[in-house]
């Protein structure tokens, strides 16, 4: 695909922009662009995010019996995030929530949307609700919540269309398993501005004229890492589970009514222990390239793992989240398969072995962080 067709095509004609069929990509300094992304001087197109709209009377409610998440109650504007599981209470699908008092909004990865919307038309039996694709209309604009609020964003309903990430406090009803303080991600600032898909040429316009400055998504994606973030496009394969993750901070209620997927959900957290668990990892920077998503975790010979997500972050370096074992050493030096041969990893514990039977796990410093100037 040529960048003309691509979703984030008006950022083409930007200087320094790289664009393909996944969006903008960067426009040429990408730790930079991750500095201005987070200090709240950019934003950045999110093309692969796409925007769902649930309308009706029952939405809440029917919404509420079959995902993860307490919703019945929600409030126009209040944010917060959903998982539909399987049976197993393996991860099927995931969505950023906000309500405008007449339509729950859902902000889905690119991949995961088409799915999602079809199995949430499957299961509308005769409740007054009508899931659509409202990608056509709407796009979303990433950046701190001061550089949301300064965009043109949609309200409909005469409620602002902006959802702040919860992440990583622990919601009512959640439970963080991460066991190291402060938490990584205890200054995040994340917002998603659900704007006129217009817009997007406006920001283009304002960009090439040096009026306004843009972030790639490959910005975005290296704080979220830095952050611990899970991400259902990235870090979700057919087996996950919530606990896993740590996603049981901000996406799931262990106190609300029945749902897919909730007798998981609750034997692991209060009688057993999830059978993998998230690590972050600091790579060693010697070498040019870094690993693929995918590559191999291992522990001497033996593969314990695999790499989910991975950025050179603009303070950290070269950053990955894995998924390995529960078994795995805390304190084992690992090792990811690359192009050129094996990157020496440090491990930080986010999901420690230790998570479920709802385990007392003490609160552990953090490792020291590198920064670069």
């Amino acid at each position: 695909m040529d960048a003309t067709s691509a979703p984030d095509a008006e950022f083409a004609r930007v200087p320094g922009a790289v664009v393909d069929e996944t969006g903008l990509h960067h426009l040429g300094n990408p730790l930079g662009e991750q500095r201005a992304l987070a200090t709240g001087t950019a934003v950045a197109p999110l093309a692969d995010r796409r925007v769902l709209a649930v309308s009706g009377e029952d939405r809440l409610t029917w919404l509420d019996s079959v995902a993860s998440q307490a919703l019945a109650r929600l409030q126009p504007g209040v944010s917060t995030e959903l998982l539909i599981l399987d049976p197993q209470g393996r991860i099927e699908h995931a969505a950023s929530v906000v309500d405008d008092g007449e339509t729950t909004w859902l902000l889905v990865d690119d991949s995961d949307a088409d799915p999602l919307l079809a199995w949430l038309l499957r299961m509308r039996f005769r409740l007054r609700v009508q899931p659509r694709d409202a990608s056509d209309e709407y796009a979303v604009v990433g950046g701190t919540a001061a550089a949301a609020a300064s965009l043109p964003v949609a309200s409909p309903a005469g409620v602002p269309l902006v959802w702040h990430d919860p992440w990583p406090g622990v919601s009512v009803g959640g439970w963080g398993y991460a066991v190291t303080a402060p938490h990584p991600g205890g200054d995040r600032d994340w917002a998603e501005a659900v704007v006129p898909r217009a817009l997007l040429a406006e920001l283009a316009d304002a960009a090439v004229r040096g009026e306004r400055m843009l972030a790639g998504r490959d910005a975005a994606e290296a704080l979220r890492i830095a952050a611990w973030r899970p991400r259902r496009s990235a870090d979700v394969d057919e087996r996950a589970i919530p606990h896993e993750l740590d996603w049981m901070r901000t996406a799931v209620h262990l106190d609300k009514g029945c749902y897919r997927g909730q007798e998981t959900v609750a034997k692991v957290h209060n009688l057993g222990h999830p059978p993998r668990r998230l690590v972050a990892l600091q790579l060693d920077g010697s070498g040019s390239e870094l690993p693929k998503p995918g590559a191999g975790v291992r522990v001497g010979d033996d593969v314990v793992g695999a790499v989910t997500s991975v950025a050179l972050h603009f303070e950290e370096g070269p950053i990955a989240l894995a998924v390995v074992k529960r078994t795995t050493p805390v304190d084992a030096q690992l090792l990811v398969d690359g192009a050129d041969g094996p990157i020496a990893a440090g491990q930080e514990v986010v999901v420690p072995p230790e998570a479920g039977a709802t385990a007392n796990v003490p609160r552990l410093p953090r490792l020291g962080r590198r920064t670069r100037a």
